[in-house]
């Protein structure tokens, strides 16, 4: 999941186009590309490994981290407090963060010190059991995993939680298998919520075991699961809107306090028992929240590394004018890494139907100088497609040779302009309208201009962007866009950007491309059973999706995060874009 799609649209999209975020180190460039060209294989280093664990990888407790000690508090520094902390109204990676020591999920991913990624049973004993094709699916509870007040965490509580998504209160969170468990999008028509009394029938219990019948095959439902708003809520402790001020605990930490807006305090649920998790270690007693501190203030508090500040870390990336600082004064306590998001600029291709003039756009385009002005390295790893190197799966292919040349030849692209008689072709870009994009907006237009193109700028406001692109009508050619998937798998990238079904106002197929074959793929590898042979066909769909130009290329995002320096082993998570909570500890 990582930031979930509706998370990486609203909370980062319009922030990562003007520069104010994405600004991580590129640990892994191995050219120390500035900018001006040269090949970059950071991408390839960089891919994680994700795999499907065994019952045996399931069991806990984690592996220890060497040198790690329990007690102590952590202090979180935060610009904002969480929107929401009830599973079923968490989608946010922003808010899963915090929710994956407090809320367990039927599976879950155990990150190895190198970031690759294990998906194992967090509540089950494994990660689940496939019948039908992927359209039946069951778990089974592990013993001994309990709730805060130290009732037993039961299969009628995870029944509840997927039951709650259907409440009409619960707008926020994922609604993936509400679709699949009706069979429709409309699925409250189908069912209201569990708060009539009557369950689902496409859910049934049996002892410790709880089964999925669903509409259609998922072979990935076992990944679909992990995500937060399907974690249990206890069936006897349900106090539906209000659930969202205090959930109960099942997870190594339990809510102590919390103060909208102002401070949130966890500390140790005593009826976790480590030996039923093998992904959380919990060595922290407390783990202390401040909102409402801007995120300049927080690195300098913790460039000064000062009282409480040494046991800090930041809970948002390092602004960009303190990254040299950061990077150069306090560069052990600086933790980087690829985050989910992948950054392109859409082609609409239902006004760019040449598809020689959509090579030309690419082949022009002058990704080098735009990465430059937006942080250079620090903005991320040039990409070569749509899908992250943090999903299953991912291969470097670079369709358009942008590794090799990522400043841009104008003077190729106007050579297959000139080739496919359409010079002078009109391209109308649309930018949001803030200083760094008008900086890239000449760029842009400089290199369209060299290769032949008529250029027409267009900027937009940021708050309305995605409500403008997002129309079928936009009137652009060329628009920047960002997508991060909700589970490590192909399906949450290709399905809902390059079907031809979300062809449609505010659809997320934002290049609006109607490819019979591309529609094809996708169902091909979302009904393919075997999850590693599925991972071999979305990473060929990557390809395929690329090389119909339908966007450009342009970076895998980083991020960038400090700390103080009595904390250790504080590392990001893959799937959430932060640190996590549950591997650091405190050194003194």
């Amino acid at each position: 999941m990582s930031f979930s799609r509706r998370n990486f649209l609203i909370a980062t999209g319009v922030a990562a186009a003007s520069g104010s975020v994405l600004t991580a180190c590129s640990s892994g460039d191995s050219t120390k590309n500035t900018g001006t060209g040269g090949k970059q294989d950071a991408a390839k280093a960089n891919a994680t490994t994700v795999k499907i664990g065994t019952a045996e990888d399931s069991k806990g407790p984690a592996p220890e981290v060497s040198g790690a000690k329990k007690g102590g508090k952590v202090y979180l520094l935060n610009d904002d407090d969480f929107s929401h902390l009830d599973p079923q109204r968490i989608y946010y990676a922003w808010n899963s963060l915090a929710s994956v020591v407090i809320s367990r999920t039927l599976t879950g991913y155990k990150v190895a010190d190198d970031g690759s990624m294990t998906l194992v049973g967090d509540l089950a004993t494994d990660t689940g059991t496939m019948k039908d094709g992927g359209k039946t699916w069951s778990f089974t509870l592990k013993d001994g995993v309990k709730w805060e007040d130290g009732t037993d965490v039961t299969v009628e509580d995870v029944r509840h939680g997927f039951e709650r998504g259907f409440a009409n209160f619960v707008t926020e969170g994922a609604n993936y298998v509400q679709q699949w468990l009706t069979g429709s999008a409309e699925y409250r028509k189908s069912y209201p919520g569990p708060y009539t009394g009557k369950h689902l029938k496409s859910i049934e219990t049996s002892g410790k075991t709880i089964t999925f019948r669903l509409s259609e095959a998922r072979p990935d439902f076992n990944y679909v699961v992990a995500m937060h708003s399907y974690a249990p809520t206890p069936v006897k402790k349900d106090t539906k809107q209000n659930y969202d001020k205090k959930p109960v605990s099942n997870g190594p930490y339990m809510i102590k306090s919390h103060v909208t807006d102002k401070s949130m305090v966890l500390v140790r649920n005593p009826h976790w028992d480590p030996n039923t998790d093998s992904i959380r270690n919990a060595y922290p007693d407390e783990f202390d929240f401040t909102f409402g501190i801007e995120q300049l203030t927080a690195i300098d508090r913790l460039l000064a590394d000062a009282g409480n500040d040494q046991f800090a870390v930041s809970w948002r990336t390092i602004p960009q004018e303190r990254i040299q600082k950061a990077t150069t004064e306090a560069k052990d306590r600086v933790f980087e890494a690829l985050g989910n998001g992948v950054s392109v600029y859409w082609i609409n291709t239902s006004r760019v139907t040449d598809k020689a003039v959509r090579e030309a756009l690419i082949k022009a385009w002058p990704t080098a100088a735009i990465r430059q002005l937006m942080g250079g390295t620090h903005r991320g790893d040039y990409a070569t497609g749509i899908m992250s190197p943090l999903v299953a799966g991912y291969k470097s292919q670079d369709v358009w040779g942008k590794l090799k040349n990522p400043a841009g030849d104008p003077a190729a692209a106007k050579k297959i302009l000139e080739k496919a008689g359409k010079t002078g072709a009109k391209i109308v870009y649309a930018y949001q309208q803030d200083e760094t994009q008008a900086k890239i907006k000449v760029v842009v237009e400089n290199a369209l201009k060299a290769a032949g193109f008529e250029v027409v700028t267009k900027g937009v406001d940021s708050t309305t962007w995605y409500d403008q692109v997002g129309k079928l009508d936009n009137g652009f050619d060329v628009y920047w866009g960002g997508w991060s998937s909700d589970w490590p798998t192909g399906y949450s990238v290709f399905d809902p950007l390059f079907h031809s079904k979300n062809v449609v106002d505010q659809g997320q197929n934002y290049s609006h491309l109607k490819d019979p074959a591309v529609d094809a793929a996708i169902a091909a590898a979302t009904a393919e059973v075997d999850q590693n042979k599925a991972n071999e066909m979305w990473a060929a769909l990557d390809k395929q999706v690329t090389e119909t130009g339908a966007f450009i290329p342009d970076v895998y995002m980083k991020r960038i995060y400090m700390h103080g320096s009595k904390l250790g082993n504080v590392k990001m998570d893959p799937n959430f874009d932060g640190c996590m909570l549950y591997k650091m500890y405190v050194k003194a």
